[in-house]
């Protein structure tokens, strides 16, 4: 009897605190850890495909997390339990939305453990997800932003990998006392597949957590996308993708910014598609931000922009005024790349895009993009709700903020000192002194850059917004540059005309 009574104890005692062993072992990584981690009982409910347990490292259940199965939306209980109704042959994943009160996980840098696979065929999924409570409150971070690495081949990759990626290795190591996270805005690769495995492994070791937005060259051409795929059990063109970086729609909080990443890519096979949202992911943001405060700050990932005035608004994303509905009640910044040029649009009071710089520039043809800005990535710094930010010329030190054209170096411009402001908005002020007196403010224009020009060999067609020009006297000697960035920080060069 005695056998059987201490038997018995051990095995109440193992019940009630392996689970809780692990999770102190658990770092919170991983999906497949986090399903061994709780033993607990959720029973099913009539009508729910998706259930699961959102639990802290200490196995404490964490309430209120939003969870998605990418149509419906819910929030845990008191315990933790979240149910969902997913069509399990249309929505491919459950996610969470990581509250900020928690850390963003990661694998090797990659983010991960705030999505799960579901399985079609499975009466029930279960997955639960375990977050790690911060030790104290995020004030400050950094956020980067990096716009089509698209890599063709290896030599393309080559240069990304000993190009882009050494530069964001020594930026990060310079800033290693803050907390950074990095996104890729989308044409990871061009239409490569194959090499997917070795872009993941050049971005995991950066020292930050990168996040991934799916770009119109991050699909497989051979199929349409699930949207256009009439039976969803078949292959469809975003399924590669999210095999190594997950669903292409989700959402995290850190500090106080609500982050937003979405497809902008209504893609067909054999490379056809229109930049624009499905209503389905219209309805789909519209309750992410639900859950979110009116007024809140939001930065919302796109592969293609919303709303460029230049290049005749080719690559705008169709029906961006309502996405703008929607945003309308909160201080967003739009993160977009798609067109290998930069352009900044203030589009209302409170939303700001930002279309950056490719860090292959002009399809790894140069140094430059389409608009002469360097190849590069941007720079967001967030403290509490403010937020700067810089663009990182790759090479450069991060003080590169504008190119200087001599008289005579720009072809179009015949006696003009130019300037090429890349980062350029209207808070921004171009001034310039010749043989150190004042002139003034330097007159805008539009042209096609000369950068890009002789890189190229001949015109292309495309002109950017952010030139200035100035005409200096036939005695001047030296000319100096002062440019003025909306947050009062002010960039000079000086140039010999001698």
């Amino acid at each position: 009897m005695k056998r059987i009574i201490l038997s018995t104890f051990i095995s109440v005692a193992l019940v009630i605190f392996v689970p809780f062993i692990s999770c102190q072992a658990c770092t919170g990584l991983n999906n497949t850890e986090a399903t061994e981690i709780s033993s607990a009982n959720i029973p099913d409910k009539k009508g729910m495909t998706v259930k699961g347990l959102v639990l802290t490292t200490q196995n404490e259940p964490v309430e209120g997390v939003v969870v998605t199965d990418g149509t419906h939306f819910t929030v845990t209980n008191k315990r933790g339990i979240y149910y969902l109704p997913a069509d399990l042959a249309r929505n491919k994943f459950v996610s969470i939305s990581t509250p900020s009160a928690y850390e963003i996980a990661s694998d090797n840098g990659i983010a991960s453990g705030f999505y799960a696979k579901l399985t079609y065929g499975k009466e029930v999924n279960q997955h639960n997800f375990i977050l790690k409570k911060r030790v104290a409150v995020l004030n400050e971070f950094t956020y980067i932003a990096i716009s089509d690495p698209q890599v063709k081949n290896t030599i393309q990759l080559d240069r990304f990998q000993k190009e882009t990626v050494p530069d964001l290795k020594n930026y990060i190591a310079q800033h290693s006392g803050k907390e950074i996270y990095g996104v890729a805005l989308g044409d990871l690769v061009w239409d490569a597949m194959g090499l997917f495995p070795a872009y993941k492994t050049s971005v995991s070791s950066l020292g930050l957590t990168m996040f991934h937005t799916i770009g119109n060259h991050d699909f497989d051409l051979t199929y349409n996308d699930l949207h256009n795929t009439e039976n969803p059990l078949d292959n469809y063109a975003e399924e590669n993708y999210e095999s190594f970086f997950g669903p292409t729609d989700y959402s995290f909080n850190v500090g106080n910014v609500h982050v937003i990443t979405l497809k902008s890519i209504d893609y067909f096979k054999k490379k056809k598609y229109t930049e624009q949202f499905t209503d389905d992911q219209l309805e789909w943001l519209k309750k992410d931000l639900s859950y979110v405060k009116s007024g809140s700050l939001v930065f919302l990932n796109l592969h293609a922009p919303t709303s460029n005035r230049s290049d005749s608004s080719a690559a705008n994303i169709r029906n961006a005024s309502e996405l703008m509905k929607i945003l309308k009640d909160y201080r967003v910044h739009i993160f977009a790349g798609h067109t290998h040029f930069y352009e900044n649009e203030e589009v209302t009071s409170t939303i700001y895009e930002h279309n950056i710089g490719a860090a292959c520039g002009a399809w790894w043809a140069g140094y430059v993009n389409r608009c002469g800005a360097p190849n590069g990535y941007l720079i967001v710094d967030v403290k509490n709700n403010d937020v700067k930010w810089h663009y990182k010329a790759t090479g450069h030190d991060i003080n590169y903020q504008f190119r200087i054209y001599k008289p005579g170096e720009f072809k179009s411009q015949v006696g003009f000192v130019v300037v090429n402001v890349w980062d350029w908005d209207s808070k921004y002020k171009v001034k310039w002194y010749e043989d150190e007196k004042l002139k003034g403010t330097m007159e805008q224009f539009s042209d096609e850059d000369q950068d890009y020009i002789t890189m190229t060999g001949k015109p292309k067609g495309y002109q950017t917004r952010h030139l200035f020009r100035a005409t200096p006297s036939s005695v001047a000697k030296n000319i100096k540059i002062e440019v003025t960035n909306r947050f009062g920080e002010v960039y000079t060069e000086n140039i010999s005309l001698e």
